[in-house]
């Protein structure tokens, strides 16, 4: 069988990279002295074959999840109902704003040469959309599950399409797969001690295993090595760590310049993000060439515009409450509280009818297939 380099594309279990990582991590704390091997089978197979993160994480460490499991728990009501919240807004995540932005990117990515550069711009929005709301929208139902068993598992997402650098973009995405490497792969080569270069080649080392877990595609590649690329000055400057607070902490309006910052970030991110939903690298490159040409600065055109437009209004809703609680662990778990019954429930039924209303058109959960 004949393997051509340029069209690499191999077929992998389902969510064979969260649990590899998962289990890894109890191999490699027992080796560090970090804990002691588990002696009790049943709290061991209950620790690499929790449900709620099986196949989509977040990715667990020994050292978090095996005292919890290990530790007499009692029904906690106040802890069940906040579980119960974040999988609200997990499933609303997930159903009406991903499903639906996905219905537009796929059509748009799977037909890129016959739109406009403008239409390809909103498509790519609508997937960078459709990834968070899938990716977080299942964290957050896997969090809030486990909550309702008395299990806090790690945070996963916090709310990273507000960071004002790559930098706290990976401090925001994908959280437990970001402190996995670093506590695992980045700091074991020597972390930032090591002075400015040591610093950048392990970042692409980080980086480039990083599309490596996505899948063995280059596509994947070239997208960790974008933010390798983007994050390159932060870490040359040594200004990393420079967006450590919440954006706008106390306020809220943010200024112009975290505005700037912001917008920034978000289009840097959504660059890349069209390296990871094209199908290869020849399509990216096509779809970017589009763009960036004349075509770029003529209307949007897309039937179904009646429903576009429900879709951006869903989409800014969708923003404004994210931001609102951005302070949080997840975007309702505080909004509301203090209101009146009447309308903290009713907020609540909107939300589950948002859900019932869009649930038409089914998508996979992307992260299925790392």
């Amino acid at each position: 069988m004949k393997v051509n380099p340029l069209t690499l594309d191999i077929l992998l279990p389902v969510g064979i990279s969260f649990y590899t990582f998962h289990g890894l991590s109890y191999v490699i704390d027992i080796y560090k002295d970090r804990i002691k091997a588990e002696k009790n089978l049943i709290d061991y197979s209950l620790f690499v074959s929790f449900f709620p993160l099986l196949v989509a994480g977040p990715i667990e460490r020994a050292t978090h999840l095996l005292p919890q499991i290990k530790k007499k728990r009692s029904f906690d009501y106040s802890k069940a109902v906040d579980g119960l919240r974040q999988i609200l807004w997990g499933l609303f995540k997930k159903i009406v704003i991903a499903d639906q932005c996905a219905q537009y990117a796929t059509d748009i990515f799977n037909h890129s040469s016959e739109y406009s550069g403008s239409t390809l711009v909103l498509g790519a929005v609508f997937f960078a959309f459709q990834i968070y709301g899938d990716f977080s929208g299942y964290s957050d139902i896997a969090i809030g599950t486990a909550r309702l068993f008395g299990i806090d598992l790690l945070r996963n997402f916090a709310f990273p399409y507000f960071s004002r650098d790559i930098a706290e973009f990976w401090r925001r995405w994908h959280i437990s797969l970001s402190t996995w490497f670093r506590d695992y792969l980045y700091i074991p080569l020597g972390g930032s001690k090591g002075g400015t270069w040591m610093k950048i080649r392990n970042t692409f080392i980080i980086f480039l295993v990083s599309g490596f877990w996505h899948g063995a595609n280059w596509t994947f590649i070239v997208w960790g090595l974008l933010h390798a690329l983007y994050i390159m000055p932060s870490i040359i400057f040594n200004t990393n760590r420079k967006n450590l607070d919440i954006v706008a902490q106390g306020r809220f309006i943010p200024n112009g310049k975290e505005i700037l910052q912001m917008i920034m970030t978000f289009c840097l991110t959504v660059f890349a993000w069209i390296f990871f939903r094209a199908d290869s690298l020849k399509h990216a490159v096509s779809y970017i060439s589009k763009i960036f040409s004349s075509s770029l600065f003529t209307s949007v055109k897309y039937d179904g515009d009646d429903f576009k437009n429900v879709l951006f209004l869903l989409l800014f809703v969708f923003i404004v409450v994210e931001w609102l609680g951005r302070e949080n662990q997840f975007a309702i778990a505080k909004l509301g509280l203090r209101w009146k019954p009447l309308f903290r429930y009713a907020f609540y039924f909107v939300i589950i009818i948002a859900i019932f209303w869009y649930s038409g058109e089914q998508q996979q959960f992307i992260y299925f297939q790392f």
